[in-house]
This record gives C-alpha cells, sequence and structure tokens, in this order.
C-alpha cells in the first residue's frame, strides 16, 4: 500500500537529532518559554522575512488570539464581521466564533478553489472589519486583490497559512500596510510539522506582537501581573526544539513537492480526472494534491482497490456541519461542488519515484 502520509519516513532521518535535543531540554530543566522557543521565533520571524514570530500552542489558538488582540488594542469589537471563505477547513470559522465575531463565507473560485475576490465586496457591510485569507491546500490567495478590497474598505487582513508554510517567504510584503498577521500551524503532517501540536503567529506590527505575547501566557507579560484576559498556548520548549531541527530543510521538501505536483500535472491523463490548477511559480507548497472527479467515490475504491491510499479534504463543507444548523438552509453551490468532487493523492518529500509511477499509471488506467 502507498500510504498517504508516511509520518514515520518523513521524521526518520531526525531521529538521532531528536533525541539529542530531548535531552538537552532533559538537562536544562526548562520546557516553557525557553531557548528553543526563542531561537525558533528567530528563526521564523527571519525565514517568513517578519519582524516578529509568537510560537503558540496550535494553528486554531494562533487564529483566534490573532482576533483576541486586535479586540484588545481596539481594532476589532466583538459582533463584528469577519469574511471568510466558505470553502475551508472549519478551522478558520470557529477561531473568528472563539473570538465573539461573526463569519460571512464567501464563495471560492473552482479554478482554485480559494476565495473568489470579485465577490467579497458584495459581503462587505458597515459590521465589516477583516477579511481572513486562506491559502488552502498551500495555494497563496489572491492577495493582492484582497489587500486592494481592504484598503478601499479600511479592513484588516488576517491570513491563515495553516497549510502554506514557505508559500512565499515574503508573504507580509505583499501586505498594503505591514499590520496584518499570519497564523501557522505546526501539526504534525504539516509542510513544517512537529510531533504533537504547534503553532505560530508572524507580524510586523509590533502593538500587536507585543499583545500577542502577552494573551497566549495568561495576559501576562510580566509573572503574577495580567495585563489582559488571556489564555494558557504556547508552543513548548520540546517541540520548538523539534522544529528548529526542521525549519533549515522545509525549502527543500517544498521543492520535493513541486517537483512531484509537476510529474503529476504533466503525466496523469485522464479525461474523468480534473488536476489542479497552477502557474508553476512559487504561489503553491502543495501541502495537498488535490483533485476532482465526478463519481469521487468509485475512484477511491479503485484507487484502495490498487494499494493507494488517498484521502476527502473535505468531505463536509462548514455550512453543512450540524455545528452550523442556521447554515444549513444556505447555497453555496461552488463550495459544495468541491466537497463532493475532491480527492487527495499522496504527496510528500519521502514519496519515492516508482511510487509516483504507480500512482500515474492506476489513474491513467481508470
Amino acid at each position: 500500500m502507498i500510504s498517504f502520509l508516511d509520518l514515520k519516513k518523513i521524521n526518520r532521518p531526525y531521529e538521532t537529532a531528536f533525541q539529542e535535543k530531548l535531552k538537552t531540554v532533559l538537562d536544562n530543566g526548562w520546557y516553557i518559554l525557553g531557548k528553543e522557543l526563542e531561537t525558533f521565533e528567530k528563526a521564523f520571524a527571519k525565514y517568513c522575512q517578519t519582524q516578529y514570530c509568537v510560537g503558540v500552542g496550535n494553528g486554531f489558538d494562533a487564529l483566534v488570539l490573532i482576533f483576541k488582540g486586535y479586540i484588545e488594542l481596539g481594532k476589532l469589537k466583538k459582533g463584528d464581521e469577519i469574511i471568510v471563505p466558505a470553502n475551508t477547513y472549519i478551522a478558520s470559522i470557529l477561531a473568528i466564533l472563539q473570538a465573539d465575531l461573526v463569519p460571512v463565507l464567501v464563495e471560492p473560485k473552482l479554478e482554485t478553489y480559494n476565495v473568489n475576490p470579485e465577490l467579497i465586496p458584495k459581503k462587505i457591510t458597515s459590521k465589516t472589519k477583516a477579511i481572513l485569507a486562506v491559502h488552502l491546500y498551500g495555494q497563496l490567495a489572491e492577495m493582492q486583490a484582497i489587500n486592494e478590497i481592504a484598503k478601499k474598505h479600511d479592513l484588516i487582513v488576517v491570513e491563515d497559512a495553516a497549510q502554506a508554510h514557505g508559500v512565499e517567504k515574503n508573504l507580509q510584503s505583499t501586505i498594503y500596510n505591514l499590520k496584518s498577521a499570519i497564523a501557522y500551524s505546526f501539526y504534525p503532517g504539516k509542510n513544517l510539522g512537529c510531533l504533537g501540536d504547534g503553532g505560530a503567529i508572524t507580524t510586523n506590527d509590533e502593538q500587536l506582537a507585543k499583545v500577542l505575547f502577552s494573551l497566549r501566557n495568561y495576559g501576562s507579560e510580566k509573572k503574577y501581573y495580567n495585563e489582559y484576559i488571556g489564555v494558557n498556548s504556547r508552543l513548548d520548549e520540546l517541540q520548538a526544539s523539534f522544529l528548529n531541527l526542521k525549519l533549515p530543510n522545509l525549502d527543500a521538501d517544498n521543492k520535493k513537492r513541486r517537483d512531484i505536483a509537476k510529474r503529476y500535472l504533466a503525466e496523469i491523463k485522464n479525461k474523468k480526472i480534473i488536476l489542479p490548477n497552477w502557474d508553476f511559480s512559487n504561489n503553491h507548497v502543495f501541502h495537498l494534491f488535490v483533485i476532482r472527479t465526478e463519481d469521487r467515490k468509485d475512484l477511491q475504491d479503485y484507487l484502495t482497490k490498487n494499494n493507494i491510499q488517498t484521502v476527502i479534504h473535505y468531505p463536509v463543507p462548514p455550512h453543512k456541519q450540524s455545528a452550523f444548523q442556521e447554515w444549513n438552509h444556505l447555497s453555496f453551490p461552488i463550495t459544495e461542488k468541491i466537497h463532493n468532487e475532491v480527492l487527495s493523492l499522496p504527496i510528500s518529500p519521502v514519496l519515492e519515484g516508482f511510487e509516483i509511477d504507480s500512482i500515474v499509471e492506476v489513474l491513467n488506467r481508470y
């Protein structure tokens, strides 16, 4: 069976170094907010070409804390509306709700699966205060268009890059006022993944960064003195130490993903299968390689019988989830079409050439 994602194989080259890092952390006897985290925050900020990086417990908390940080700064208030793609992982929407804000769903483009900027202005009201842009599957959203809309309507732009580590190292330089923030997840299966939960926020906004450093630590900058009603969400020393080992290889790993994507795009030739739309620039890091087909179950069953593991990202759109019964009557036909047809093929830095050969050959026989 060709695994969809072999995390053991991905992490095997680091095993000795991981064990050495574990010993270092144990010997230091300092497990939270220590030197490993400080080192990673500096390294990841440099990698992303931003001034600040705030390590937090996970990608979801990263988004929630960004919104809560803006609330503390008076730039958002509870009840404000946030534009968000209808076609996204539910965490993007849950984070908005967790911050007592109101998500407003906008359809994606069928070609890119990311939010359609042309539809955003139609959803803007007097209550709209921010746009949450999601770089789904690892593909950069249309940030220039999104930022122009935000500038025209005086909106904050927040980016969900949980699936898009390294998509463009200078993401922040594309933001019109350098006052936004980007949320990352280091969940084990991400392009840059640790061995548990982890997340980070990057920003050039000094005021926001200062608030975020406090919010992640109970709202406290100085121990036992609390400026804000914060939370406990800190990237721990051990996970930070693992990420310090893996970060230098991120660009090379992303190149391997792009190389596999190029092979898939060039060699899969089947009229029943719709391949991703990519211009071969660095605007995609292929966290996922997502195809579409009208009879997904039949294709997935066929691939399983041929020893190829696939995953559906995602079978149920947010507005059709039981958790959002008040939205179940809504119709987002493009989003629904995507969720009914998408299927993710294996793609990772450790996928072997002969495995790619097999996947291509099996798909072309379908």
